[in-house]
């Protein structure tokens, strides 16, 4: 990976390890619907101005309404909603640690979109690594009636794995800027009428401001206009793997800042979870070539970050 695309996986690394705080310290005062609304109604009035300012958008949507609307359901509309919802009742450390399944996740959505890269012993010893690490963390929270917190975080896992694909395949001619602002307005939109029924009665807490103004503008104006460039500079597969530092972002915010315990049993989740996503996206080793590559063919890359040549 270049190094622009290893400032970009640090950026994402840490941005968005964090909202799994700030979602957990918004949602105990505001509804999740208002804070998916308000997330993406500040998001998209940062981005549109300058998006419309650059020109092309109304031609973009136009011309790629179909992905883009996938897209916008997928990595927004759902799971903000779903992620939401389920930290009412999970610690911001759990969602951030289920979350880590993500690229675990990716790998099975592109076998079953058509992905014919071959899956070694490596890459299968991960998956089942990664499936006992969500095991350990979910099994204690299914015995205490949390069941439909769990199904909602492994609904914004399945959003997060399909989403970078669809970005990558149908969406790689969109500027970022003009994916970003188009779906948060989009989202926005569709939200808006359920804010309006479900907003607090009363003004939020300093820092429950505090944090829904943190999601809306770090975590979603600035984080996405990194992640969509991050696709583009490494492809889906490698883009996700930020998932391996999420989180720790986010225990270690959670420990800070909320008081969440670091039990053995959340450390050894993590520990496995990030070596089973570790070795269930491992790229195999890199082909040898028979001939000297031209250095102008080695400039044209794939959309999944490797190098093609003629």
């Amino acid at each position: 990976m270049t190094a622009r695309g290893w400032f970009l996986f640090s950026l994402m690394g840490v941005i968005w390890g964090v909202p799994y705080l700030m979602i957990k310290v918004a949602v105990d005062e505001v509804s999740p619907p208002v804070v998916v609304f308000t997330r993406c109604a500040l998001g998209a009035l940062l981005l549109l101005p300058f998006a419309l300012r650059q020109g092309g958008l109304p031609g973009a949507v136009r011309a790629h309404w179909r992905p883009l609307l996938a897209f916008a359901v997928l990595e927004i509309i759902v799971p903000w909603f779903t992620l939401t919802d389920a930290e009412r009742h999970l610690s911001s450390s759990t969602a951030g640690l289920l979350i880590a399944g993500v690229p675990i996740v990716g790998v099975v959505v592109a076998r079953v979109l058509g992905d014919t890269e071959h899956l070694g012993a490596r890459r299968l010893t991960g998956l089942a690594l990664g499936l006992g690490g969500v095991t350990v963390l979910t099994l204690p929270h299914l015995t205490g009636g949390d069941a439909r917190s769990l199904a909602e975080v492994f609904t914004t896992v399945l959003g997060y794995a399909t989403a970078p694909l669809i970005a990558a395949r149908r969406l790689k001619d969109v500027p970022s800027l003009h994916l970003t602002a188009a779906c948060l307005t989009l989202a926005a939109v569709v939200y808006a009428p359920v804010a309006i029924v479900a907003r607090p009665s009363a003004v939020p807490s300093p820092s429950a401001l505090a944090a829904l103004a943190g999601l809306g503008v770090l975590c979603t104006a600035v984080a996405f206009v990194a992640f969509l460039e991050l696709i583009k500079e490494a492809g889906p597969t490698r883009a996700t793997v930020i998932t391996y530092v999420n989180p720790a972002v986010a225990v270690a915010a959670g420990a800070l800042f909320l008081d969440e315990r670091l039990t053995p049993t959340v450390l050894a989740a993590f520990a496995l979870i990030l070596a089973g996503s570790v070795l269930a996206t491992a790229a195999g080793g890199p082909r040898r070539s028979t001939r000297p590559v031209p250095w102008s063919t080695r400039q044209t890359s794939r959309a999944d970050g490797r190098v093609e040549s003629p």
